[in-house]
């Protein structure tokens, strides 16, 4: 704490936006938990909290109403149905005022101190996104439940792969934001697929984007068991995070399997001539011209193997297709980047004339 307080000369605003759904069972400790820590700086750092309710079945919005009223720092903003953890997200940043936002998980699977860590990297580095990653050097995760821990893992490993910036951790909520920045970005995602949305279109706009160690602890999640209703779910967020994969470099997909299907036709076809070439010595006919001979061989090979011209041919016919569609989402990825960048820019010139 004390780095960031000689980091910080004046008293910036700080937003932190808490997204929940069904959390009653948390929402009330976990908020003032939350209050608590960053009261500590409070000599240093005007700051907000701002829960979003997305519309809750369950006492969460009464019980964050009520630890509004007991802290002026506090917001709660209600969602009247469900919307996802997108929409939420979306609300809270249109709210926020302050000049950093950072956003957390209620449940505080990465705990409190990752609000300072986070903040002190946004300011030390002048950076536009700070991610929070417990799979990158330095990080490390805690009583996570195996299949849950495995299968985000390789859902992160695929994004990796996929983006054109490599970075360890591309589904993780905890994070850190310059504000103008983030809210530059337009995000049009209502789901879990946001935060790789955000990653997407600040790699776009060349964002700076730092990316810390955290610690992703499960102990309190497990202590709770039954009595937390709400959470990911874990297909549904894998889904959505193979999804999002796309979004980074949707055509390399594209040209991976039109690349197979051309290896796989070409042995095919490459099979067809060597038997066709391996049989002319051997045909006996009056004509001596190489087609002649070649045509009746050739007709030799397909009368032993007509599925091999068929699947042969299939394969060729899909692999032209594929591999098209893959240069075409090339070129509308390179006209979307282009002209969100464009269209973003112009937004940032005239938005301090309309407000």
């Amino acid at each position: 704490m004390e780095e960031i307080k000689k980091i910080i000369g004046s008293k910036p605003l700080v937003s932190i936006v808490v997204p929940g759904y069904n959390e009653e069972a948390i929402v009330a400790q976990n908020l003032t938990r939350i209050c608590d820590y960053m009261a500590g700086f409070d000599e240093d750092y005007n700051w907000e909290l701002i829960f979003v309710n997305d519309g809750s079945l369950d006492k969460t919005g009464a019980l964050a109403d009520e630890v509004a009223r007991t802290n002026s720092n506090v917001r709660v903003i209600h969602h009247i149905v469900n919307l996802n953890l997108g929409n939420a997200l979306k609300t809270g940043f249109a709210n926020a005022k302050g000049e950093y936002t950072i956003t957390m998980d209620l449940d505080l699977s990465y705990c409190t101190d990752h609000l300072g860590s986070i903040l002190k990297t946004l300011v030390s580095t002048k950076a536009d996104v700070v991610i929070a990653s417990p799979y990158m050097k330095g990080g490390k995760s805690t009583a996570v439940p195996v299949v849950r821990l495995y299968l985000s893992k390789w859902v992160n490993r695929f994004m990796r792969f996929a983006a054109q910036e490599k970075f360890h951790t591309y589904t993780c909520m905890v994070r850190g934001y310059r504000t103008e920045f983030l809210k530059s970005l337009n995000l049009k995602t209502t789901n879990y697929e946001i935060n790789p949305e955000i990653l997407y279109k600040s790699m776009i706009l060349r964002g700076r984007i730092i990316e810390i160690p955290a610690h992703l602890d499960w102990t309190e999640q497990i202590k709770l068991g039954e009595k937390r209703t709400s959470g990911m779910h874990v297909l549904k967020t894998v889904f959505s995070g193979l999804m999002a994969g796309f979004i980074f470099r949707p055509y390399i997909f594209f040209l991976a399997i039109g690349g197979i299907l051309l290896f796989v036709s070409l042995y095919i076809i490459g099979w067809i001539f060597f038997h066709t070439f391996q049989i002319m010595p051997t045909i006996q006919i009056d004509q001596v011209y190489f087609d002649d001979r070649f045509s009746k061989a050739l007709g030799y090979v397909f009368q032993q193997r007509p599925h091999s011209f068929f699947v042969g041919g299939i394969t060729l016919l899909a692999a032209i297709q594929v591999l098209s569609l893959g240069f075409i989402s090339l070129q509308n990825k390179r006209y979307f980047e282009e002209s969100f960048h464009i269209s973003t820019s112009v937004y940032n010139k005239i938005k301090p004339s309309s407000e």
